[in-house]
């Protein structure tokens, strides 16, 4: 379904975001209707780095005015797992993703939309050639930082772990 998805949302006569961003919600409502509902936004994804938004909106938010602890894990799955299937779908193999374990630390609570960030992109796609070499499960820890822009451009509203976790079907 996703090869798919990816064939279509490349003829749209679109930005290359508002396509990213396209397939990222069709996938989310196909796949993960949740992560449909938290109306991410790709604002950057390349072979080195993703970048996902998050709006806060009545969704998202909490009790307290704030984005929602839940929203904050999904937007952090959101970026990692993006930039893996981005890579994994380049390989042009058949390649199960998941992720194993999960470690959170909220630091503020932002108060406006979250920008995801993940920076691990060589290291994704050496774990992918890795998958397909071996053809046993690999497993890479990977670092996302959540900042609210209006906030703080520089320190970071919460920092995930997860460990991203491949093998390739046969």
């Amino acid at each position: 379904m996703s090869k798919m998805l990816t064939k279509f949302a490349e003829t749209l006569p679109l930005p290359k975001a508002v396509k990213e961003t396209f397939y990222l919600r069709a996938f989310g409502f196909l796949k993960i209707p949740m992560l449909f509902m938290c109306s991410p936004s790709v604002i950057s994804l390349d072979d080195r780095r993703t970048e996902v938004k998050i709006p806060l909106n009545f969704r998202t938010k909490n009790h307290l005015g704030s984005m929602y602890f839940a929203v904050l894990a999904a937007g952090a799955d959101c970026a990692g797992g993006l930039l893996a299937m981005k890579l994994i779908t380049e390989s042009g193999k058949n390649i199960a993703l998941v992720f194993k374990d999960f470690h959170a630390d909220f630091h503020k609570r932002p108060h406006s939309d979250v920008h995801f960030i993940c920076e691990q992109g060589s290291d994704v796609k050496n774990l992918v050639n890795e998958a397909i070499r071996t053809k046993e499960r690999v497993n890479l820890p990977l670092q996302i930082k959540a900042y609210s822009m209006k906030e703080s451009k520089t320190e970071p509203v919460a920092s995930f772990i997860l460990t991203l976790s491949l093998k390739l079907k046969e």
